[in-house]
């Protein structure tokens, strides 16, 4: 059955490395939201809810126009819910992550200054004697003497 040609690229799909590291993250991101939701319902909302006067549960409140209900208390739990899940996502993993990323990279050496070639106008390094793009010799005096020299000329 999986012989045929149809099959084995399915197969190949499957296995690649990109299709499996998603289907992990999105498992992972799928319990780690989890967790983030129930630590902002059970600590955080219920912290506003002291910090306002209120139980911290606002999906009972309503108002009515024209006899027509609308629950904003729903939509103010998701504002609020929304707000703290980033910001617990914020300080808690991108802040950290940020930091011990910039910790263990490498100091990135500074590029080697460029000139152009008189010949070819090509950017070769500033230190070259000879370009290597059109193998024209650009070298510089090797001596202080040499460069008067030629400057006198």
């Amino acid at each position: 059955m999986w012989s045929h040609p149809a099959f084995k690229g399915f197969r190949s799909f499957l296995l690649r490395g990109n299709v499996v590291d998603l289907a992990v993250g999105i498992v992972i991101g799928a319990a780690f939201t989890a967790v983030v939701t129930g630590f902002v319902s059970a600590f955080l909302t219920p912290l506003v809810g002291v910090a306002s006067g209120a139980v911290g549960d606002f999906t009972q409140k309503t108002f009515d126009v024209a006899g027509t209900r609308f629950p904003y208390g729903l939509f103010v739990n998701a504002v609020i819910g929304f707000v703290l899940t980033a910001a617990v996502i914020y300080f808690a993993v991108v802040l950290p992550v940020g930091k011990l990323q910039a910790r263990f990279e490498s100091a990135k050496p500074a590029p080697a200054s460029k000139v152009d070639c008189p010949e070819c106008l090509s950017p070769i390094p500033a230190a070259a004697t000879r370009c290597s793009f059109c193998t024209s010799e650009v070298g510089k005096p090797a001596l202080p003497a040499q460069a008067q020299a030629l400057q006198s000329h």
